[in-house]
C-alpha cells in the first residue's frame, strides 16, 4: 500500500512540473512576441529603404523644375526663382525674333471665345453679350463701385459739417452711413460668392474709410 502511494506521488509530480513549465513557456513566448524587438540589421534595412524613397521623391521633384534649375533644387527658395527663369526665356526668345512670324500677326484678336474659360460658361457669356447683357457679377461690380463712390462723397459732406461744439448732427449722419456701409458689405459678400476665382474684392471698414477721409482732408488743407 505504501509502495503504491509512493509510486502515485512520484508519477504525479512530473506532470505538475510539466504543466507549470509549459505555462511558463507560453507566458514567456507571449511577452516576447508583444514587445517589439529591433535588431541592428532591421534598422539598417529600414534606413536604406527610407533613403531610396527620399531619393526617388527628390528625382521626381527635380524633373518638375526647368532644365536651368535641375540639380540645384535646394537653391530654389520660392516661385520667384522659377518665374525669373521663365522671364529670361521670354526675353531671349524676343531677342532671337521668335515672336516675329507668329500665326495671325497683324490681325485683330478673336475675343469671341476664351480658350481658358469653361466651355459652358463661355457659351453663356457669348449669349449674354449678343443680347446686350452682362453676367450678374459684372453688373454687381458696377453697382458696388458706384455706391461706394457716392457713399464716400456723403461721408465727406457729413465730416465737413461736423461742429466741434455739437456733434449730434455728425453722430446721426455717421450712424446712417454705417448702416449703408453694412449694406454695401453684404453686396460685396454676394459678389465674392459668384465672381470667378481671382476677382474677389475686399470689404469696406468704417475705420479705414475714416483714415482715408482724414488723409484726403489733410492733403487739401
Amino acid at each position: 500500500m505504501a509502495l503504491r502511494f509512493a509510486a502515485r506521488k512520484a508519477s504525479s509530480a512530473p506532470a505538475f512540473l510539466t504543466r507549470s513549465a509549459a505555462a511558463a513557456r507560453r507566458q514567456a513566448s507571449s511577452s516576447s512576441s508583444s514587445s517589439p524587438q529591433f535588431s541592428p540589421k532591421s534598422k539598417s534595412t529600414k534606413k536604406v529603404s527610407d533613403d531610396r524613397l527620399a531619393s526617388v521623391i527628390d528625382a521626381v521633384n527635380d524633373r518638375k523644375l526647368p532644365p536651368e534649375l535641375r540639380g540645384q533644387r535646394n537653391n530654389v527658395r520660392s516661385e520667384t526663382d522659377i518665374i525669373n527663369v521663365v522671364e529670361q526665356r521670354v526675353y531671349h526668345a524676343m531677342e532671337e525674333g521668335q515672336f516675329e512670324n507668329l500665326p495671325g500677326k497683324g490681325k485683330p484678336l478673336d475675343l469671341d471665345t476664351n480658350p481658358h474659360a469653361d466651355p459652358a460658361e463661355d457659351t453663356l457669356y457669348r449669349i449674354l453679350n449678343k443680347n446686350g447683357c452682362a453676367p450678374e457679377w459684372v453688373e454687381l461690380n458696377k453697382e458696388i463701385r458706384n455706391s461706394i463712390a457716392g457713399w464716400r462723397i456723403a461721408l465727406g459732406r457729413a465730416w465737413k459739417c461736423k461742429d466741434g461744439l455739437d456733434d449730434s448732427k455728425w453722430l446721426e449722419a455717421s450712424e446712417a452711413l454705417k448702416l449703408q456701409l453694412r449694406d454695401l458689405n453684404n453686396k460685396v459678400f454676394r459678389y465674392n460668392l459668384i465672381v470667378p476665382f481671382g476677382r474677389q474684392m475686399f470689404g469696406f471698414k468704417w475705420e479705414r474709410e475714416m483714415d482715408r477721409l482724414k488723409e484726403e482732408t489733410q492733403i487739401e488743407n
